[in-house]
């Protein structure tokens, strides 16, 4: 009968000490952030969403390089000798057409590891954080600041010159060779070529 009573006794007294706890914070001012009309500051070196300026971007692709999961995809042209693609903001001279520059964010780790690489200091974390999709396609950010047309006629433009300045270098070689031919029939001898080093080096036997 008493450890009957004892344990109706306890019951008792641990739902009195959970409702005082309870009571209590009736009394207490709420604490809960209103999430989104009321935002909690972040710390100056948080780590989210990454920004590049494209405008200083040397298409170097070390960021790509150091990114651990590959969410970072870089395509580059070189340009042309006559075309100027001015300077960073560093005072690197733009010697390539960055045509593709794009970030999967889906991917993304943000351990900030493309950051320290960059020479020109182009892409670094944001504080940015709120960037849902309901398609996960919107969640790779194109940063290049050539559109698709533009950069296909980028590509164009210097496959050809490259074409060209190889069928150039042919001829070159060709002018070359046919010069030589003619300048060794003039002089009546057929064209020298050296002669292979006998077997056991230079040495000669009397």
């Amino acid at each position: 009968m008493i450890r009957y009573f004892k344990d109706i006794f306890v019951s008792v007294w641990s739902v009195l000490v959970g409702m005082v706890v309870t009571f209590r914070h009736l009394f207490i001012p709420a604490v809960t952030i209103q999430y989104p009309d009321v935002k909690l500051k972040l710390p100056e070196r948080a780590r989210n969403r990454l920004y590049v300026n494209i405008d200083d971007c040397i298409g170097c692709d070390q960021c790509s390089n150091a990114c651990p999961v590959d969410c970072i995809e870089i395509e580059t042209v070189k340009s042309l000798p006559t075309e100027d693609l001015g300077m960073t903001s560093t005072g690197q001279k733009k010697r390539l057409w960055v045509t593709k520059f794009d970030i999967d964010i889906a991917k993304c780790c943000y351990c900030g590891l493309c950051v320290p690489p960059c020479p020109t200091e182009c892409i670094k974390m944001t504080d940015v954080y709120e960037f849902s999709e309901f398609d996960r396609h919107n969640l790779i950010f194109n940063y290049s600041a050539l559109t698709p047309a533009r950069a296909e006629q980028v590509k164009t433009k210097t496959a050809a010159y490259e074409k060209d300045q190889a069928a150039k270098k042919a001829a070159a070689a060709a002018a070359a060779a046919s010069a030589k031919v003619a300048q060794s029939s003039s002089t009546g001898s057929p064209p020298t070529s050296p002669l292979p080093k006998p077997p056991g080096g230079d040495s000669t036997s009397s």
